[in-house]
């Protein structure tokens, strides 16, 4: 389990990647949290996004989908850069505020059956609304989204 996350915009995956030994810091518009796994997380969201429904789907089904793609290697020091699907920033720029709450319900359940009471103390909702604002400012500007977490 990441504990720093940071979602973020970047114009590119060379200047996300730049970010690796520090994260972005105050150079980027981002939104932070604690405690998740980001790359699990996106999956989650990408999942929800292409079948809504308030279920969630079989573990099976998670591990299966198509993983972000990360910017810098993976290394063994805990820290990661990656890029959020063009499919997920998308969905997520247009998505309405009861697509945010229901998506929030569903990715809480899958946080308390992993991680139970040592789930994040962030807001879940509140991640995915600043994570759909940036998403909407990639939309608009031409930026990519990603995620730096250690």
């Amino acid at each position: 389990m990441a504990a720093d996350i940071a979602f973020f915009l970047a114009p590119d995956d060379q200047t996300a990647a730049a970010t690796r030994p520090r994260g972005p810091g105050r150079a980027f518009e981002s939104v932070t949290c604690h405690f998740i796994e980001p790359d699990s997380a996106v999956v989650e969201w990408d999942m929800y996004f292409e079948a809504p429904s308030a279920e969630l789907p079989p573990l099976e089904q998670l591990h299966a989908w198509e993983w972000p793609s990360w910017v810098t290697p993976v290394l063994n020091d805990g820290i990661e850069v990656f890029v959020l699907p063009g499919r997920l920033t998308r969905a997520l720029a247009n998505a309405s505020s009861s697509e945010l709450l229901e998506l929030a319900a569903r990715w809480t359940t899958r946080l308390k059956r992993a991680d139970g009471d040592d789930m994040t103390d962030d807001d879940p909702l509140a991640i995915l609304q600043g994570v759909a604002r940036l998403a909407a400012s990639a939309a608009s500007s031409g930026s990519g989204l990603y995620c730096w977490s250690f």
